[in-house]
């Protein structure tokens, strides 16, 4: 007997990625329960990443989240804690499976508010064709990108939106020795931090037009449509480009540049999924987020439907790494290697401050000490009390 029917909406980002994975498996969710309908929408990666999570909570039963937000979503309690709602052994399974630090970004004054279900750090991504016919190798450090760079402007390429820039500051200060926030007197060292803005800015200087706004997204969809840029030093990686068929043109990933330690710092991305304190069918959608979280789904038809799964079995998948030609294997070290951002409430508001910051300098003369005195004060006197 069909039972009383109960609908669910959720919230994701606006991509293949983070959309069409989440269709597929309410598909299958929905036709096993029919009573059960999950409603998806998507908002842009901006929305994502800077977006009010009350206003989601307060709008959706489920929300796809980054992680810096933990400390504001544990301060308002606006989600479930998970750890709440699961035996020990799950979550025990949950965790132990994961990719990196991916469950870890969840947790956040002693609850766990959200399950990882897509993980993702900043990589290296390339057109094997335009190197290779251009008579160069992919970079391994970053020496080798600051060559390539001169070879013609735009052929080296970051993703250098504001909050990318941001991004990008905190994984080359990361890849120098230095992760941000180590100390209590302000954001990295001088010499880190000028270095890494020094870096960032001849990156810039050297980079095709229009990438002071663009995001990975807007990156990779040009790498994949065009031959202007070959080489992507620092981007949050999409296994769809690296996927037959996808875009015109194949993106091959890899790990990022190494400073002397290896590719270790890049900042981690990915996301979890949330479930609302004003859902009112907790009982199906904790069931919906436990089995697209599993290793088994994430394994199967997550990835097979273009998404980039967090769970580590999915990653190491003979199957999955076959239809994204070697990606997860290529860039997993990354990713076991990522670092992770502060969480604490405000740490959100620091970050879309911080980024007006690095934006101005890649734009303009300010210097790079000027710079980081910018980002120390912002950090210690300012966004950070604020919640």
């Amino acid at each position: 007997m069909q039972g009383k029917p109960k609908t669910l909406r959720g919230m994701t980002w606006k991509h293949d990625r983070g959309l069409a994975p989440l269709l597929a498996t309410a598909k299958q969710f929905c036709e096993r329960r029919p009573e059960i309908t999950i409603e998806w929408e998507a908002r842009s990666l901006q929305e994502f990443g800077e977006g009010s999570v009350q206003v989601l909570a307060d709008r959706y039963d489920l929300v796809v989240i980054d992680h810096p937000y933990m400390g504001q979503v544990a301060q308002d309690k606006c989600f479930l804690p998970l750890d709440q709602h699961f035996t020990p052994a799950q979550l025990q399974a949950l965790e132990q499976d994961s990719v990196g630090q991916s469950y870890r970004s969840y947790f956040f004054e002693g609850h766990l508010w959200a399950f990882p279900i897509d993980a993702a750090a900043q990589v290296a991504g390339y057109r094997a064709d335009l190197l290779q016919g251009n008579g160069f190798r992919v970079p391994q450090t970053w020496d080798e990108v600051l060559d390539l760079v001169k070879f013609r402007r735009g052929f080296v390429t970051p993703a250098l939106s504001p909050l990318d820039s941001l991004m990008c500051f905190f994984t080359l200060c990361a890849n120098l020795g230095e992760p941000p926030f180590s100390g209590n007197d302000g954001v990295v060292s001088k010499e880190t931090g000028q270095q890494a803005l020094e870096r960032l800015r001849l990156l810039a200087e050297h980079s095709a037009d229009g990438a002071l706004s663009a995001n990975p997204i807007a990156i990779w969809e040009k790498m994949s449509s065009s031959d202007e840029i070959a080489y992507c030093p620092l981007a949050f990686g999409y296994s769809n480009y690296a996927r037959n068929g996808y875009r015109s043109k194949l993106i091959s990933f890899t790990a990022i540049p190494s400073s002397g330690r290896g590719p270790i710092g890049a900042t981690l991305g990915g996301a979890g999924i949330a479930i609302s304190q004003n859902c009112k069918h907790r009982d199906v959608a904790l069931e919906y987020a436990l089995w697209v979280t599993g290793r088994e789904c994430q394994s199967t038809l997550y990835v097979e439907s273009g998404g980039q799964p967090a769970s580590k079995t999915a990653w190491l998948d003979a199957r999955a790494n076959e239809v994204t030609n070697g990606y997860f294997a290529a860039t997993f070290p990354v990713l076991e290697n990522a670092w992770l951002r502060p969480r604490f409430s405000g740490f959100e508001h620091f970050q879309v401050q911080a980024l007006t910051k690095v934006s101005e300098f890649l734009k303009t003369e300010r210097s790079s000490g000027e710079t980081l005195g910018r980002l120390d004060e912002l950090y210690m006197n300012g966004a950070v009390t604020r919640s």
